[in-house]
C-alpha cells in the first residue's frame, strides 16, 4: 500500500476535547544510503526509503520524492506522488499536500482501489488540517467507495469512524452519532470507535452512554493515555471526583510527559487537592 505510513495519523482524528489533541510527524534526521543516480532503486525498495524518510525527516522526504517524480514512469508515478504528499504533510504544507494526495492518485491505476482509497484520505486529513471540513467529507466519500469496492472492510470501517469529526466539526451531529454507530459496528474491538463516542456522547451531555462506552475503549485499550483523559472527563461530569482523580494520574504514570498527561495535570490542577480521608 503506497500509504501504509500514513495511516495511523487516522488516530490523531476524532470528536476533540480539551488541549493535547494531535502533534506534528516525527523530524528525527535518517540516512538512508542512495544507489547510482544513473540506475535509481528498484520501484519497492525506493517506495521503502521514501516512505521511511517521510516518516522520519520529510524535508529530506521531499528531496527524494521529487527526485524520483523526475524519473518515474508508469505506476511507479503514482507510488513518488503519494511519498511526496506524506512529506508534504509531515511539513504541515496543508494544501499542498492536499493536491499531492489527489494528483498521486489520478496516477494510480484505477484497478488499485486500496491505494487509491488511501491517498484520497490523506487528502482529507490534509482539509481537515486546514478547517476545509465540507471538503474532507467529499474526499472521505470518495476513499469510502473505494475501500468498499475492494472489500477492504477494516479500512471502509476507519473511514467511517474518522469522517465522524468533520462532521462534528459542521454541527452535524445527528450523522456523526449515526457514523459513529456504524463505526462501532465494523469494527466492535476497536478503541478508537469507542473513544469518539464517547467524546462525542459527553459533548452531547449522554453522559449514560459515553460512560459506557469509555469503558469498553478502556477494556481495549487499557494503557491507552486519551483513554484515561476521556474517563476523567467524563467521571467528573457525573460528580465522581475520586473516580476522574484515578483516571487523570494514570495517565500521568502511562504517558509521563506527553501532552495528554500535561492535559490530564490541568485537569487535576481544576478539580482541587485530594480531601484528606474521612477518620474512621
Amino acid at each position: 500500500m503506497i500509504l501504509s505510513l500514513f495511516l495511523p495519523l487516522l488516530a490523531q482524528v476524532g470528536p476533540s476535547v480539551a488541549p493535547g489533541a494531535g502533534g506534528a510527524l516525527p523530524q528525527a534526521p535518517i540516512v538512508i544510503p542512495r544507489g547510482s543516480p544513473t540506475r535509481p532503486s528498484p520501484t519497492p525498495l525506493r517506495r521503502s526509503q521514501c516512505l521511511d524518510l517521510a516518516r522520519n525527516a520529510p524535508a529530506a522526504a521531499l528531496v527524494e520524492a521529487e527526485g524520483w517524480l523526475g524519473e518515474a514512469r508508469g505506476s511507479a508515478m503514482g507510488e513518488a506522488a503519494g511519498c511526496k504528499a506524506l512529506a508534504l504533510a509531515g511539513l504541515e504544507r496543508w494544501s499542498e499536500a492536499e493536491a499531492t494526495f489527489l494528483s498521486a492518485r489520478a496516477l494510480v491505476a484505477p484497478s488499485a482501489l486500496t491505494n487509491r482509497s488511501e491517498l484520497a484520505v490523506g487528502a482529507a486529513l490534509a482539509a481537515e488540517s486546514q478547517g476545509e471540513y465540507a471538503r474532507a467529507l467529499e474526499h472521505f466519500a470518495v476513499a469510502l467507495n473505494d475501500a468498499r469496492d475492494a472489500g477492504a472492510t477494516g479500512l471502509a470501517g476507519r473511514i467511517t469512524r474518522d469522517r465522524a469529526n468533520a462532521l462534528v466539526q459542521l454541527g452535524r451531529m445527528d450523522e456523526a452519532v449515526a457514523t459513529l454507530a456504524e463505526a462501532r459496528a465494523a469494527l466492535p474491538e476497536d478503541a478508537l470507535a469507542w473513544l469518539f463516542s464517547a467524546r462525542l456522547s459527553r459533548r452531547l451531555e449522554r453522559l449514560g452512554e459515553a460512560q459506557a462506552q469509555i469503558e469498553t475503549a478502556a477494556r481495549l485499550a487499557p494503557r491507552d493515555a486519551e483513554v484515561g483523559l476521556e474517563a476523567g472527563l467524563i467521571a467528573a461530569l457525573q460528580g465522581r471526583d475520586a473516580a476522574a482523580r484515578r483516571s487523570w494520574q494514570s495517565v500521568l504514570q502511562t504517558a509521563p510527559g506527553s501532552e495528554a498527561a500535561k492535559a490530564a495535570q490541568s485537569w487535576l490542577d481544576r478539580l482541587g487537592p485530594d480531601p484528606a480521608p474521612s477518620g474512621r
